[in-house]
């Protein structure tokens, strides 16, 4: 495609630009935000995601995607990373890049796994596998920084309360949100469900029924969400009800 024929909103987005970190947050023992200052970012939407490139001062370069977290903030975003124990990027992000330190940024990038406040008003399901939560925990606080009244339900499968990400958010009741904890390894004491993977009855009973129409979004690994999405069609939930976004290794 020619340089002209680039809208410019699309031009800029595909163009690299320098972030500086500017805070950490711990998550879970392998999680943690990062809250990045981009100077003209132009705002996201819900479900969107970035590019993140690091070079090395021999000119080596490499490139990971990364769901956005955070709901639109002028020129801050955050990125919640998951520490990949022999990757090449995650850990250099969660255990080098100190605060002050620049990345490149490229994006915001898709428009299909995407929450549009101003145009959708059924109910939302969001069914997360893992670190799968990130970019359905920007929806969840675009609906609060917007005021919806948007009902959404979380069903969030980890395999055990260590691997939460994000719990005093969704620990403290939020009017219209509905938040289950699905474990599959290990369960705190005296939980009601015994741990397992996630199963078709687990999103008939926390889920929304079909005749709600919902909207779901399905994020995780490519195997969770798979599964995941043949049980909502399952439960007759209509397929183009359904948004799935998958990842799987990249190398960290």
């Amino acid at each position: 495609m020619a340089r002209t024929a680039v809208p410019r909103r699309l031009g800029d987005r595909l163009r690299w630009s320098t972030a500086e970190l500017v805070e950490r947050r711990y998550e879970s023992a392998t999680a943690q935000t990062l809250a990045l200052a981009v100077p003209g970012w132009p705002g996201h939407l819900p479900g969107q995601h970035l590019d993140l490139r690091l070079t090395a001062e021999d000119g080596y370069s490499t490139q990971r995607s990364y769901s956005l977290a955070s709901a639109p903030d002028g020129d801050r975003i955050e990125l919640t990373v998951q520490r990949v124990a022999d990757g090449e990027v995650s850990p250099y992000l969660t255990d080098d890049l100190a605060v002050g330190d620049p990345v490149e940024v490229r994006g915001p990038v898709g428009g299909w796994f995407v929450w549009r406040p101003e145009e959708q008003s059924e109910p939302v399901l969001l069914v997360a596998g893992g670190s799968g939560l990130v970019p359905l925990m920007s929806m969840i606080r675009v609906r609060r920084a917007v005021g919806s009244r948007v009902p959404f339900r979380l069903v969030y499968s980890v395999r055990g309360s260590e691997d939460r990400i994000y719990v005093p958010e969704l620990s403290h009741g939020e009017p219209g949100l509905d938040t289950t904890f699905l474990y599959t390894r290990t369960t705190p004491s005296g939980w009601p469900r015994a741990a397992g993977r996630l199963t078709g009855e687990d999103l008939a009973r926390w889920g929304w029924p079909e005749d709600f129409e919902p909207t779901c979004y399905v994020c995780g690994p490519t195997g969770f969400v798979e599964t995941a999405a043949t049980y909502l069609v399952g439960n007759n939930h209509a397929p183009e009800r359904i948004r799935t976004e998958r990842f799987g290794p990249t190398g960290g």
